[in-house]
């Protein structure tokens, strides 16, 4: 059977296909639509296979809100540059219109876009875009009002830090105004409460160890001590954190004037935790030189 442009570019639109690629699949397959598809499947899974090793650190995160509902979902990809292509960004959107179905990671991979698990989507999109991709993190948040934000948008809803924040009332305004605090501030919890007491405690002594090195009594030191940790649960936790908006109030007094209370909050950074390899292109071109 003659492989034809018509062939090719029929191909291509419903594989999303290389034009070579498109076209070594039907001369393989004699022509058959069909098994030229499985072909570039089971390709596309091989290059996929072999880009997994790849460091991931770039990409977008998605915020989506429904009533009362919030989720945040981490997509990476390898370069900074493919966050900007139109292809990955309307996945990416799609992800995050699964994400509000769902309640872990997982289960967002196994969750159906466009007839295709999640997690056979971005293996698609791996073959087709050249870059290793993965979903790495999403959170759901649950309140009255959810109100969501997105620092360096990219696109509608995505960009590189995506926020949610739950009120117990009613007001969009402030709660996006918190939002843009939080992303900004990164606090590392709602109050002290909800701190992480290994980080409390690990504060705490590097804080004795730094107040005995003044030689004052022990009673002296307490004291210091309980100054200095009440200075840094201010500085660590929403509630307790001046108001980048009316640093004369704490965002807990804002929200009391404003009428509602934060009852929680996500914020997701692209890439944040993941060590990137730094490449050293002049070396590599000095190494390859000296053959």
């Amino acid at each position: 059977m003659a492989i034809t442009a018509a062939l090719v570019k029929e191909l291509r639109e419903m594989t999303s296909a290389g034009m070579m690629d498109a076209k070594k699949a039907l001369v393989e397959t004699g022509g058959d639509m069909e098994a030229a598809a499985d072909w570039l499947r089971t390709k596309g899974l091989a290059k996929a296979a072999k880009k997994s090793d790849r460091t991931a650190a770039e990409g977008l995160v998605a915020v989506n809100v429904t009533a009362g509902k919030g989720v945040a979902v981490e997509v990476n990809s390898e370069t900074d540059f493919v966050g900007k292509n139109a292809e990955f960004q309307n996945m990416v959107g799609a992800i995050a219109g699964a994400a509000l179905n769902v309640s872990d990671v997982d289960a967002l991979k196994a969750a159906d876009i466009g007839g295709k698990t999640v997690e056979a989507t971005i293996t698609d999109k791996i073959a087709t875009i050249g870059e290793n991709m993965s979903v790495r993190r999403m959170a759901v948040l649950e309140g009255t009002q959810v109100v969501s934000y997105v620092h360096n948008a990219a696109a509608e809803g995505m960009g590189k830090i995506g926020v949610l924040v739950a009120l117990s009332g009613d007001n969009e305004t402030f709660g996006k105004q918190v939002a843009m605090h939080i992303a900004a501030v990164n606090p590392a919890s709602l109050s002290s409460a909800d701190l992480d007491p290994a980080v409390v405690e690990k504060e705490r002594q590097i804080q004795i160890d730094i107040a005995r090195e003044s030689g004052k009594p022990e009673q002296v030191i307490e004291k210091m001590i309980e100054g200095r940790m009440k200075k840094f649960l201010s500085e660590v936790t929403l509630l307790g954190q001046s108001f980048v908006i009316n640093p004369d109030l704490t965002v807990e007094d804002a929200a009391k004037e404003a009428g509602v209370e934060i009852t929680g909050f996500v914020r997701l950074e692209v890439g944040e935790g993941i060590e990137k390899k730094v490449e050293d292109f002049a070396a590599e071109v000095a190494k390859a030189a000296k053959g």
